[in-house]
Formats: C-alpha cells, sequence, structure tokens
C-alpha cells in the first residue's frame, strides 16, 4: 500500500513539474502567442504549441532513457539516484550563479520552434529536472534482481521513461497552451511587452529543492 502511495505521489509530481515548465515563460508559449499575432491566424497557435511540445518531449526522452539503461545495474539503482539527485543540485546552483541566457537559443529561428524548445529545455535542464521522480517511481516498481530477466527490467523502465515523458510534456502544453490562448485572445501583445514574468531564480531554486528531496526519500 505505502508503495502504491509512493507511485501516485510521484506521477502527480510528473504532472505538476509538467505544469510548472508550461507556465514558464522560458518554455516557449510567449512564441506561440507571437507567431498567431504575427500570421492573424489563431491555428498558427495550436501549430507553434505542437511544435513547442515535440521538441520538449524529444528532450525529456533524451534525458530520460540514458538513465533507463543505466537501471540495467539494479545493484547501483540506489546510487544512480544519489548522482542523478546531486547533478540536479549542481546544475541549480550552477543557474543561480549564472544567470545570463543561453545566446544560442537567439540564433534559432522562429520557424524551427520544435529545435529551439529542445535546446531551451535541455539548457535549462528540464529534462534533469524529472530525472529523480523517475528513478523514485522505477524504486516503486516490485523487482527481484536475482529473478527478474534484464529484458523484462529494461522493457519495464523503458515504458515507465515514455509514460513519463508523455504525461509531463502534455501537463506543460495544457499549461502553456492555456497561457497562450488566454494572451492571444485577451490580452494581447503589450502583455507580452509589459507583463513579462521571469522565473528564473524560482526555476534554479526548484531544481534545488527537487534534488534534495530526492536525497532525503533515496533509501
Amino acid at each position: 500500500m505505502e508503495g502504491v502511495d509512493t507511485a501516485t505521489a510521484l506521477w502527480w509530481a510528473v504532472a505538476a513539474s509538467g505544469i510548472y515548465h508550461g507556465v514558464n515563460p522560458g518554455m516557449g508559449w510567449p512564441l506561440a502567442v507571437s507567431a498567431a499575432l504575427m500570421d492573424r491566424n489563431r491555428g498558427s497557435l495550436f501549430k507553434a504549441l505542437l511544435a513547442l511540445a515535440m521538441g520538449h518531449l524529444l528532450a525529456m526522452a533524451a534525458i530520460l532513457f540514458p538513465f533507463t539503461a543505466l537501471l540495467f545495474l539494479v545493484e547501483w539503482q540506489r546510487e544512480i539516484q544519489i548522482s542523478a539527485a546531486c547533478l540536479v543540485i549542481a546544475l541549480g546552483v550552477y543557474l543561480i550563479v549564472n544567470r545570463r541566457h543561453p545566446r544560442f537559443l537567439a540564433r534559432v529561428p522562429p520557424s524551427r520552434l520544435a529545435l529551439w524548445s529542445f535546446l531551451a529545455a535541455m539548457a535549462h535542464g528540464a529534462g534533469l529536472m524529472v530525472v529523480p521522480i523517475y528513478l523514485g517511481l522505477c524504486r516503486t516498481v516490485d523487482a527481484d534482481p536475482g529473478h527478474s530477466a534484464a529484458a523484462t527490467l529494461m522493457g519495464g523502465n523503458t515504458a515507465i521513461a515514455a509514460l513519463v515523458a508523455l504525461v509531463h510534456t502534455l501537463a506543460m502544453t495544457l499549461s502553456g497552451g492555456l497561457l497562450a490562448i488566454g494572451v492571444h485572445q485577451w490580452l494581447g501583445l503589450q502583455f507580452l511587452s509589459r507583463g513579462w514574468f521571469n522565473l528564473d531564480l524560482i526555476w534554479a531554486l526548484s531544481l534545488i529543492l527537487v534534488g534534495t528531496m530526492s536525497l532525503v526519500f533515496v533509501h
């Protein structure tokens, strides 16, 4: 029962992190609004959101699947989770010290939103934030290293990684999409120029929080 409760809480954390990423302007929803306003076509907003979602999903997969391969070493799962948590904390500290936005993102043309979304998620550590949650989910699955076939274990972890990436990206797209639609329909371009809100410091602190919580709950 305790394992079920833990897994449920972790899945809620996957969705919550997706909502948080979606609300954050740094993940791209203002670009979707800009595309719709420039084209004077509401359909451009949804096309842009789809491109942003695809890029974010690929970034999640690019981070999660290598950790899935590492979990082949079942006896090292605890050490892998500790290392991942420390990596997330280190990235959070780095982003607090270095507050500048990656310059290469400004060089990606607006027509390549999927590529921009992928690079933005990688640069801001969006995928790494989900890693400790994913590793926690893998630990809630009953598996006896002595009797579990490696292929079965890998298949199960890969399925969890894919589902985590999908749930997270869906939550991100819905939350960011709702904000984008609201701004496009009612608030307009003035909100983007005057009402921009910056979550960089909160983002960095949340990375540290997620990593610290993961360390606390490792057993």
